[in-house]
């Protein structure tokens, strides 16, 4: 199955891309998305902790199962005032 990926922020200028698709395994969760990008770019490891997670546009948890078509956005925790 394929899933969309956004990326926000840090993550967006360290992959270079705002968008990418993916293909899983079916049963695939919001973790495993994670880990495979990590596995692609080291450097986003060190958001693990920091991050939050969305699928189509509500806030879930790592553990969430994906299904086809789903959207995942990425993001880092923001500062500022």
């Amino acid at each position: 199955m394929k899933v969309r990926v956004r990326l926000f922020a840090a993550l967006r200028e360290i992959v270079g891309q705002e968008e990418v698709e993916i293909e899983l395994a079916p049963g695939t969760t919001v973790n495993g998305v994670w880990e495979k990008l990590v596995s692609r770019n080291e450097r986003l490891g060190a958001y693990a902790k920091s991050i939050n997670f969305a699928v189509n546009h509500d806030f879930v948890s790592r553990e969430r199962e994906l299904a086809p078509d789903d959207e995942v956005a990425f993001l880092p925790p923001v500062s500022g005032g």
